[in-house]
């Protein structure tokens, strides 16, 4: 069946949502502020629609690309939300005018709490039902845009995505819609199981600063994953995964492993912290980010490890290495993440709810 899919943001993941579902014959609409208009979003309305290499290969029509929110909503019965954390409020606040009962929104990827920051910033309730509004755990692409209309799909997964509405009693009809898109999207509990299946900040902080020295000195020029990932970095990484799953224990939610979750996924062969990502058929030709200053650091560390470490404290579970990267990222990019706390319980309206009532929402 046929739906009418928005597209907020126009990014590497925008691209990608937005190519994949107008190649299943989706009409789609693309939206970006007017801010990035130049990135992407010019050149797709120029030609029509997207062009893409790699697994996903072609060119499919796009029927709206523009910075009008009003005419990229209208119609609208799928909202993708994709962009990065920092992106999700503002996002909420565009569309709030918007939104009609009857749509479903997906904050794609949650990146730790993103459907539960979008209801906020829309001015919703948690418990509001009248609109959909879930998330997954992960973007479904690793993927690259060149800025000028064009995607490249290194590894787009059908199975390992995750997702689950807020509140968790949409789950049925939200897997219901998302699922004419992603066939293979499996029920989350919670979106704190979602939340806590993110592996972006599990790998992407622990091998940037590893390789600090050589980004600067390269501006990113070697293979994030494939040169990266070296044994030292591999233990970084599982130091950060081992925190992670302590956490989600200790909260009773159900969780794999990163290495688990990257085989399902289709990105590794091997389940381990080290060979599993640089020998990554998934993650071969992927560059390391052309500063310091990246989404690799300012969204993993600033929204996600930040957050996860204020839900940790909250089940008193240690966490000495993610406290470790939130302070030496911090000093890398001269900030005070933990201050700013761009995503904590507090800035989710979470602050008084028990470990049981988390896992109602």
């Amino acid at each position: 069946m046929t739906v009418n899919v928005t597209v907020i943001g126009s990014g590497n993941g925008g691209m990608a949502v937005a190519f994949d579902c107008a190649q299943q014959g989706h009409r789609v609409s693309l939206y970006s502020r007017a801010e990035h208009a130049h990135h992407n979003l010019e050149a797709v309305r120029a030609k029509g629609g997207i062009t893409s290499q790699g697994r996903l290969e072609g060119f499919a029509p796009v029927a709206y690309a523009g910075t009008d929110v009003a005419a990229a909503m209208d119609g609208a019965e799928i909202v993708f939300v994709v962009g990065p954390a920092f992106a999700t409020e503002p996002f909420g606040h565009d569309l709030a005018p918007h939104l009609r009962p009857g749509m479903t929104v997906v904050i794609c990827p949650g990146s730790c709490g993103g459907a539960l920051a979008f209801k906020r910033a829309a001015g919703m309730a948690v418990h509001d039902d009248s609109i959909i509004v879930g998330e997954t755990s992960t973007l479904p692409y690793a993927c690259r845009s060149d800025g000028e209309g064009n995607v490249h799909v290194f590894h787009r997964f059908d199975t390992g995505l995750f997702a689950s509405a807020v509140p968790r009693s949409g789950n049925g009809k939200f897997l219901e819609i998302l699922r004419q898109i992603y066939p293979s999207t499996v029920e989350a509990a919670t979106v704190f199981q979602t939340s806590l299946q993110n592996g972006n900040p599990v790998i992407h902080p622990a091998v940037t600063l590893m390789n600090a020295a050589l980004l600067e000195r390269t501006d990113g020029d070697f293979l994030f994953y494939e040169e990266g990932v070296t044994p030292v970095a591999g233990r970084l990484i599982e130091a950060v995964d081992s925190e992670r799953l302590a956490i989600a224990k200790a909260l009773g939610v159900t969780i794999l492993s990163e290495p688990d979750i990257g085989v399902m996924q289709g990105y590794m062969t091997e389940s381990n912290y080290t060979t599993g990502y640089s020998e990554a058929p998934g993650f071969r030709g992927i560059k390391a980010p052309t500063a310091i200053d990246s989404r690799y650091l300012t969204e993993d560390v600033g929204y996600s490890l930040v957050f996860f470490t204020d839900l940790a404290r909250r089940l008193s579970v240690p966490t000495p290495t993610m406290d470790a990267i939130i302070q030496i990222t911090s000093v890398v990019l001269g900030r005070d993440l933990r201050a700013e706390g761009a995503r904590t319980m507090s800035s989710l309206g979470l602050d008084d709810l028990s470990a049981e009532q988390l896992l109602s929402l």
